[in-house]
């Protein structure tokens, strides 16, 4: 299934995307999208038959806003430099251990909202990831295997970092990556059993029309199913908090001087393979 929320920021309705590309209204079948839906999986199945059964409302898509397709996050995970083409290209060293960073979930936005450029900022940067949806509470799980089992579905995320801000500003990531709608997340979560394999998903991004990202999950340092077991070890994962698993290479952090970081007026746009798209304009804060 493909499961969003649509309306204005803060009051978004809980809605579904069918096989044709209708929109279906899900408000009068459960409250929202959000951890405690993909937790009860009464409440799944429940959606799934309705929607089977042609029982939903159409909701007219007719300048609608679309907003991040999962409400009341609890955290979000983020796992750093784990491409292998993307740590080449930055010139770090594969990690021999997955590197960890957290994002408020206050930076999540809707996939086409406003993304503010932050105030005194000079490497505004864009990354392109796959994001992991937690549907079962996880701890001290034993397998990637264990651990794609509690993946409840799949996004797509764009990783807004402020590189001076996370590199050169006190040595903590947290500084360039929780700014102000550095998040946005969707436009859908697809539920897993739609996902085969989330090791063989394309992402691209562009800028202002230019490809700038075009890779793979394959390229990942560490799989779906063991990034959540490996976090599992740390922390509980609970149902509604979000992974996110990296970027491909392509990055502005990587690119020859001078770095073509991003600036006010500046068009972003990015997918992934079953998942969407995303469209962003970049303002001053």
């Amino acid at each position: 299934m493909k499961l969003l929320r649509v309306g204005t920021a803060g009051a978004e309705r809980p809605a579904l995307l069918d096989a044709d590309g209708t929109l279906r209204d899900l408000s009068g079948v459960v409250p929202d999208i959000d951890g405690a839906l993909l937790a009860d999986d009464a409440a799944l199945d429940r959606v799934r038959a309705a929607a089977d059964a042609g029982e939903l409302p159409v909701l007219d898509a007719t300048g609608l806003r679309i907003g991040p397709p999962l409400g009341r996050i609890g955290k979000i995970v983020c796992i750093g430099l784990n491409y292998h083409d993307h740590a080449r290209e930055t010139g770090a060293e594969p990690p021999a251990e997955p590197v960890v960073f957290m994002k408020a979930p206050d930076t999540v936005v809707g996939p086409n909202d406003t993304v503010l450029v932050p105030r005194a900022s000079r490497k505004t940067d864009w990354e392109v990831e796959l994001a992991v949806v937690i549907g079962r509470t996880a701890r001290y799980l034993g397998s990637a295997e264990e651990g794609l089992a509690h993946v409840a579905g799949y996004a797509v995320a764009h990783d807004v970092s402020e590189r001076e801000f996370q590199i050169e500003r006190g040595g903590t990531w947290d500084k360039g990556k929780n700014c102000e709608t550095f998040n946005p997340l969707g436009p859908w979560l697809v539920t897993a059993d739609e996902v085969p394999d989330p090791q063989r998903l394309s992402l691209r991004l562009w800028v202002n029309g230019e490809l700038k990202q075009d890779g793979t999950t394959a390229e990942q340092i560490f799989s779906v199913g063991e990034v959540v077991r490996y976090l599992s070890q740390f922390m509980t994962l609970y149902p509604g908090d979000v992974i996110n698993t990296g970027t491909p290479a392509g990055v502005a952090l990587g690119a020859p001087e001078p770095k073509p970081f991003l600036r006010a007026g500046d068009v972003v746009e990015l997918e992934i393979e079953g998942l969407g798209r995303q469209r962003q304009e970049f303002k001053s804060a």
